[in-house]
């Protein structure tokens, strides 16, 4: 029987702030920038539909040329906690960062991330990624929960990322009051072996 070794993660908090709320605060105005569309459910835009049971939310997607540096910043913090706690190979940023609004009654059901058809393989989903972009004053609920029992995380801090495997079930429950604003990426490597 093989065992993965015991410094190896399924999800994993930045220790600290990545972004500054002054950066946050120029992410969620690059996000306003770009074309804003409500989100689907699906593996792509063409097979995806709207489904107001499983999700209610706002996103947009940031151009890589819009955002060099940040991309940057994401790419190294990356790469530092797949080291430290995932160990994939081959790992890099495949998809343009999703800049995403919970309004008040906003939420997205138990889903993951990673295609479990293989059609749109490689690259392979194996991280996921969520930097929590507004001040958590600014809303109430829509906190990410993560297998079927709603495991959650630590509370994030504004700018900071929690990264974990793409294919875990998770969800954002339904925001209570104000809007949560989030930036989430995926990225990708070869095929698991």
């Amino acid at each position: 029987m093989i065992f993965e070794p015991r410094w190896k993660s399924l999800m994993a908090n930045t220790v600290g702030p990545i972004f500054t709320p002054s950066e946050c605060q120029d992410i969620i105005n690059i996000g306003h920038q770009q074309k804003s569309q409500e989100a689907q459910v699906g593996s792509t835009a063409k097979e995806g539909r709207h489904d107001t049971k499983l999700r209610v939310t706002t996103i947009s997607w940031i151009p890589f040329k819009a955002m060099t540096d940040r991309y940057k910043t994401i790419e190294r913090s990356m790469l530092q906690a797949n080291r430290n706690h995932f160990g994939y190979e081959g790992m890099t940023i495949t998809e343009p960062a999703q800049f995403t609004e919970y309004p008040k009654g906003g939420f997205y059901d138990w889903h993951m991330d990673a295609d479990t058809s293989g059609k749109f393989e490689p690259p392979v989903r194996k991280i996921s990624m969520t930097i929590l972009l507004s001040d958590p004053s600014e809303f109430e609920g829509g906190g990410l929960e993560f297998g079927s029992k709603g495991v959650k995380p630590s509370q994030l801090v504004q700018g900071q990322a929690v990264y974990f495997c793409s294919f875990i079930r998770h969800r954002v429950a339904k925001v209570k009051k104000g809007i949560r604003r989030s930036l989430v990426m995926w990225f990708g490597g070869p095929p698991f072996k």
